[in-house]
């Protein structure tokens, strides 16, 4: 495993982490029920446990969560694995978010302490390097960045040492965008913006982030698995539903690595990481 520093934060971390979104949950199919918050989620708590501890075997220092996924069993789940493992968790750096939850999205200053105090609880955390404010999509910057909302509140925590860096983390990058050009945040969680099939975070995340030293954690740069498995049935879950020209275009890539006896997987991780603010 190799490691980079995270931005202006100075943080080091793995060049891979671990997205938990899913953490224990066998059945693609149920993976936008359990975003979503929905209920009756197959998920198993050993699997999830297993797979974080696999993680970190691996040399994985980041792993990254959120009180919506898994209906705050991904949280939990996390928590059991470091208590599990004291030995692992000591190198590990665990963010996670604030101001959504099954329910619904609240960025008040006092939801935001709720979701704190959640965390800390689930995770068995005291403190966090890094907590995100999480999809914020459709509302004014004002209506998450005054002094009593959201932001008002991690600056609080930051004061009081709960924290140390703040974080935007957003599903849809033109939402994302404004806030990273903000500089007020430290690190930017993008999903849907870069990929070796995905450039949009060309558009202006990047130019902002490297304006403000703002560090990027990439999320799926694998599609949704469309570029660990190429061209499959079932590719199109979870708001992936991707066109005929794209797996058209994901099968020759495919095809490049096959015959150079590269795993698709591994050049489209390697892919995303040229970009020096990855």
């Amino acid at each position: 495993m190799e490691y980079r520093t995270l931005g202006r934060t100075g943080l080091e971390v793995s060049i891979v982490g671990l997205g938990t979104a899913f953490l224990g949950i066998r059945d693609p199919n149920q993976a936008a029920k359990a975003y979503s918050g929905g209920t009756g989620i197959p998920a198993e708590g050993d699997l999830g446990v297993a797979t974080v501890h696999a993680a970190l075997e691996g040399g994985c220092t980041l792993i990254d969560t959120a009180p919506l996924y898994c209906q705050t069993r991904s949280e939990s789940s996390i928590g059991r694995a470091l208590r599990e493992r004291p030995d692992l968790a000591a190198e590990c750096t665990v963010t996670t978010k604030v101001g959504q939850l099954r329910e619904g999205r609240d960025y008040s200053y006092d939801a935001v302490m709720r979701h704190v105090e959640s965390s800390q609880e689930r995770l068995g955390m005291d403190r966090f390097e890094i907590l995100y404010i999480h999809d914020a999509m459709g509302v004014p910057l004002p209506e998450v960045m005054g002094d009593d909302r959201a932001l008002g509140a991690l600056r609080k925590l930051q004061n009081e040492g709960v924290v140390r860096f703040v974080g935007t983390a957003a599903n849809d990058p033109d939402a994302n965008g404004p806030f990273i050009e903000t500089g007020e945040f430290d690190v930017a969680v993008v999903p849907d913006a870069w990929s070796l099939l995905n450039q949009s975070a060309n558009r202006y995340i990047f130019s902002a982030a490297e304006a403000h030293g703002v560090g990027i954690v990439l999320a799926t740069p694998l599609e949704r698995g469309l570029l660990a498995t190429g061209p499959v049935d079932g590719i199109d879950y979870l708001n992936r539903d991707f066109t005929p020209e794209i797996v058209e275009h994901t099968g020759k890539i495919k095809q490049v690595c096959d015959d150079h006896g590269v795993p698709m997987v591994a050049a489209a991780l390697q892919w995303c990481l040229r970009h020096p603010l990855v």
